[in-house]
């Protein structure tokens, strides 16, 4: 199990040509973490700088998730549907596709599982589920993540940012809370990205489910303090 900076594992970032994705390769490459880029197909890949290995495969695909994570003792996963129907719905991708690609990484002795989910995600009352029941899908696949990846010798960080904008990252202090009360509110995708690869390492990040949004504009060294109280 990765527990500290330095010397690291290879990763495996699903979902990693989406914006969020990408912002979670920087990040794994900004602490010189060796990354495995999930891909749906090889010409994707030309988003990425650097040093990045290229698994093509989709999420649909369970023979070519089970080769993407071989190797790997984590897998973060910023996989987020694109369309109401067909291989890119919420069913397919925030439920379906996540709960297949966290089978083929328990399966495969992937230790960390890393998600990043999303603000209101208990509530089946909100607006977001008019549009493929977003929300619903995305628990089903946290709940089948926190009860897979809880055996011992496993661990998982959940993420439930509120609505995700671009920019740089660690340039806001962030607002932590627990239970889905949060209401409202917005995060950086970097800022996203930093707290699930900084999850690697820190032992208070283990087992945690947990909301958080961007608040005062203020330079941050370090988003660890996120990660204090959580229960």
């Amino acid at each position: 199990m990765i527990r500290t900076e330095g010397n690291m594992d290879k990763v495996l970032v699903a979902g990693a040509t989406g914006r969020t994705g990408q912002w979670v390769v920087r990040r794994l490459q900004h602490y010189g973490i060796p990354v495995r880029a999930l891909v749906g197909s090889a010409e994707k890949a030309s988003v990425f700088e650097g040093d990045v290995e290229i698994a093509v495969g989709r999420i649909g695909d369970r023979a070519a998730l089970d080769r993407a994570v071989k190797g790997c003792l984590t897998v973060i996963s910023a996989l987020g549907s694109s369309s109401l129907s067909g291989e890119s719905s919420p069913s397919e991708v925030d439920r379906d596709g996540v709960i297949r690609l966290a089978d083929a990484a328990a399966e495969a002795g992937v230790r960390h599982f890393g998600l990043v989910s999303s603000l209101a995600v208990t509530r089946w009352y909100h607006p977001l589920n008019l549009f493929g029941g977003v929300l619903l899908m995305k628990a089903a696949a946290e709940k089948h993540v926190r009860e897979l990846f809880s055996a011992e010798g496993r661990s998982y960080t959940i993420v439930r940012p509120g609505g995700l904008k671009d920019g740089e990252p660690l340039g806001h202090r962030m607002v932590v809370d627990q239970g889905d009360h949060m209401w409202n509110g917005w995060a950086n995708r970097s800022d996203v990205a930093e707290l699930l690869v900084i999850s690697l390492w820190l032992d208070k990040a283990r087992n945690k489910t947990f909301e958080v949004v961007s608040g005062e504009e203020a330079p941050q060294e370090s988003l660890d303090y996120c990660y204090d109280g959580l229960t």
